[in-house]
């Protein structure tokens, strides 16, 4: 029906649709605001709940707010806006408001649903007799709505809003409420979520400065029971802690926190002693966790050390090691009751951080020691092996000398003969010239007999200097140590050492027989080195160039001519010798060991493996030059030994 005043209609939709933007406004306004308070408190619950109750109060123009968080079926935290609320627990007794009774607030949350009683002066039978509502309508309340706190659909708690004016709640309102119930579950999440984060960062930056400590105290475990008694004490929110070792059956006392100079004088005095005196110790033993709910209970038995120290409720965590308890932790607090499972699990991962600091200990001593004992095993196998180094140096005296003692026989053959022969000849000549005068005849004779004294004592000079040069090298290759370094012909060293090679394979074997051939560059000239330990080089590779002829004859018979080389070239600041054969060559598997101190090929008795080790050793660590190899199995071995004219050398 239209009324007969358009405009007065008009001005009163016009006031009514304002109202509506107020209101509209007003609610926005809130709900932003509530959602402020929940980002400014972040970590604290209550002062974002007590925040919601003042805004949801003012929006509503509600004289009291309650909202109440279950835990199980009892009543956790309570925060109350307003006086009514608070004289409603105050007069009403707890029980009547537990979550099991007959109240609003524990009929919401057990039945999951929104409760609104618009006028407590005509209350419907089945809630006539709910006391808190009793007392609120005593308390002059008209109107009141109980909205639940919903998380993953489930009743955590109550929203309750109470007016003192006869005003019930619009479905939009009560919408509303359960808006602001929603937002302060979420103020409640968050709150958990950052204290949970907040209590996690902290117990892993604990855990990771326990872990610095294992890593810079990996021999002392001291440290790390020190660091770990201050951290569970601290996480843990005790009083007090301790850190026990098991050894022997005996609780040993290894770290604690301090209290008082006398309290930690009554705990030291009273350790170490008897695992089998004290239960918790045996449970420790036995790999159980254990608390102690109250010291003063007539079952503990370490009153004194409780009563001295101030504490009345402990926590035991043994220390684990493949299944053996070695030791426990234990954590105090001034109140009695029982731990959380949250901190259990942290006491646990502190006591695996113990096992893991003395498994280190334990490991980092045995490394210690089996280190010492390979370092003296190793300098007894260097002594071992270089008293082998001499040996091979003796034995190849003792080869060298043995060819020295029969060739040197001929050259003092010809010094012995022809000295003779020369003394019979003198005779002849003075015989001759005591005729005179002396016909032509005779002169001739003379003159023969001159020359042939002269050609005898020519070759006397000749082979006395060889003897001496044989003489020579057989004590200078004997002499024990490197000698001196000083400039020598290397091509006169090669050359020698090829002569000592043949005459000592020939005094070894006399049907030994090989081709030497010589390509000697003049340029090759003089070069600073060790000469008695260059010539051991020589000498060695020389005769292992005989041995792999001598074989490949056995094995090609009589058509075979072995050949060994010996070349020399100069090139500016540095020398290349090659020594090479054309024996049996050398098998890829065997050239990338033949460097190797005691490797060697040749069977049991012909050789120490000690000869190309020696022989590296002297070319590359003595000398700093280098020596290679090109080889082709059944065909030839070459050694390339490439040296610095002048150079720092070592005397190793």
């Amino acid at each position: 029906m239209l009324s007969q005043d358009p405009e007065a209609d008009l001005r009163q939709e016009n006031a009514r649709l304002l109202s509506e933007f107020h209101s509209a406004r007003d609610r926005q306004a809130a709900s932003a605001e509530i959602l402020q308070a929940i980002a400014h408190t972040s970590g604290d619950a209550e002062r974002s709940l007590q925040r919601i109750a003042e805004i949801t109060a003012r929006l509503f123009g509600a004289q009291s707010v309650t909202i109440r968080i279950a835990e199980g079926e009892e009543w956790g935290r309570s925060i109350r806006f307003g006086t009514i609320s608070k004289r409603i627990a105050a007069e009403v007794p707890a029980a009547q408001l537990r979550i099991g009774a007959r109240n609003l607030p524990g009929t919401v949350v057990r039945e999951n649903r929104q409760i609104h009683v618009p006028d407590l002066s005509r209350l419907e039978p089945e809630v006539a007799d709910w006391p808190g509502l009793l007392s609120a309508r005593a308390s002059g309340i008209c109107t009141v709505a109980g909205t639940p706190l919903r998380r993953e659909g489930q009743a955590i708690g109550v929203f309750v809003v109470y007016r003192d004016q006869l005003q019930p709640f619009t479905a939009e309102e009560l919408s509303l409420q359960q808006s602001f119930a929603d937002q302060a579950v979420i103020a409640i999440e968050n709150a958990r979520l950052f204290n949970e984060t907040a209590q996690a960062l902290e117990r892993q930056t604990a855990t990771a400065d326990i872990l610095k400590v294992i890593a810079s105290s990996p021999s002392d475990v001291q440290p790390v029971f020190e660091a770990i008694a201050e951290s569970a004490k601290r996480l843990l929110g005790g009083f007090s802690s301790t850190v026990f070792r098991l050894i022997d059956g005996m609780a040993h006392l290894k770290a604690f926190t301090p209290t008082t100079p006398e309290a930690d004088e009554v705990l030291m005095s009273s350790f170490p002693r008897r695992a089998a005196d004290f239960a918790p110790f045996q449970m420790a033993q036995a790999g159980k966790v254990m608390q102690i709910p109250d010291t003063e209970a007539p079952t503990y038995e370490f009153k004194e050390i409780a009563r001295a120290r101030g504490y009345r409720s402990m926590l035991y965590t043994p220390l684990m090691n493949k299944g053996v308890s070695i030791g426990f932790i234990a954590v105090t607090r001034v109140q009695p009751g029982t731990f959380a499972d949250h901190h259990v699990q942290l006491l646990r991962t502190f006591a695996d951080q113990a096992v893991i600091a003395i498994e280190n200990a334990r490991l980092f001593d045995e490394v210690q020691t089996r280190t010492r004992e390979l370092s003296q095993s190793l300098d007894d196998l260097r002594t071992a092996q270089d008293r082998l180094v001499q040996t091979e140096k003796l034995a190849s005296l003792g080869q060298l000398t043995a060819g020295i003692a029969h060739e040197i026989k001929n050259p003092l053959n010809f010094v012995n003969n022809f000295s003779a022969l020369s003394a019979e000849l003198t005779d002849e000549l003075n015989d001759v010239l005591k005729s005179a005068p002396l016909a032509d005849e005779v002169r001739e004779e003379v003159d023969e007999l001159t020359n042939l004294l002269k050609n005898n004592l020519e070759k006397v000079v000749q082979h006395g200097k060889r003897a001496d040069s044989i003489v020579k090298n057989m004590l200078l290759h004997s002499r024990e140590g490197a000698g001196e370094h000083r400039p020598a012909d290397i091509n006169a060293l090669v050359d020698e050492s090829l002569n000592l090679a043949y005459h000592g394979a020939r005094a070894e074997k006399p049907q030994f027989n090989v081709t030497l051939q010589r390509h000697f560059d003049p340029d090759a000239g003089m070069i600073e080195v060790f000469p008695q330990e260059i010539t051991r080089v020589f000498l060695n590779l020389i005769a292992n160039g005989f041995y792999a002829v001598t074989k490949r004859k056995n094995e090609n018979g009589a058509g075979f001519e072995p050949i060994v080389s010996a070349t020399t070239k100069g090139s500016g600041a540095e020398v290349e010798i090659r020594i090479r054969d054309n024996g049996t060559g050398i098998p890829p598997e065997v050239k990338e060991k033949m460097f190797n101190p005691f490797f060697t090929t040749k069977p049991a008795g012909e050789g120490t493996g000690l000869g190309l080790s020696m022989s590296h050793d002297i070319i590359v660590k003595q000398h700093g030059g280098r020596i290679d190899v090109d080889t082709e199995p059944g065909a030839f071995t070459e050694f390339r030994i490439v040296l610095s004219r002048t150079r720092n050398f070592s005397n190793k």
